[in-house]
């Protein structure tokens, strides 16, 4: 068993968006949305280079990052701090690229981003500390919110 639990897996998988953070050349933080992140093992998150040249450079650089994914209806989700690598050839790039092909994606592929994770925890937004407020109660209020926005 590794760091990834199995409800850690089920989050990344289901919301496939993750917020990727790195460090900037003059140390600044950048956070750069990834709409492929995704689980690759137990131990190991991964995420496609599509267009992602300031990710990629701060990675090779400094290959610490953090990336959180949280569902936005229930508002609970995990933070996965770990360290980057990043391929752009051979076998284990090729095996990357064929996992991201059998999951869909045909947009032009320039790298992966292979991240060992070794740190997550739980993100729960401070509404669950109200007193009866239930997932089911987040997760009605936010379904009419993003309902209303549609109506707009």
């Amino acid at each position: 068993m590794g760091i990834l639990t199995d409800d850690m897996k089920r989050v990344v998988n289901e919301q496939r968006l993750g917020f990727v953070a790195t460090v900037c050349a003059d140390g600044t933080p950048n956070l750069s949305p990834k709409g492929t992140t995704t689980v690759w093992d137990d131990d190991h998150l991964i995420f496609a280079d599509i267009h992602s040249p300031g990710t990629i450079a701060n990675l090779r650089r400094n290959p610490s990052t953090e990336i959180n994914v949280v569902d936005p209806i229930v508002r609970k989700g995990y933070r996965f701090k770990g360290t980057a690598t990043v391929l752009t050839d051979g076998e284990r790039f090729e095996r990357a690229l064929a996992f991201f092909r059998a999951r869909g994606v045909t947009a032009a592929i320039g790298g992966v981003v292979l991240i060992r994770v070794e740190y997550a925890d739980a993100l729960i937004s401070p509404a669950y500390e109200a007193p009866g407020v239930t997932e089911q109660v987040v997760r009605a209020g936010w379904r009419e919110y993003f309902r209303s926005l549609e109506h707009s």
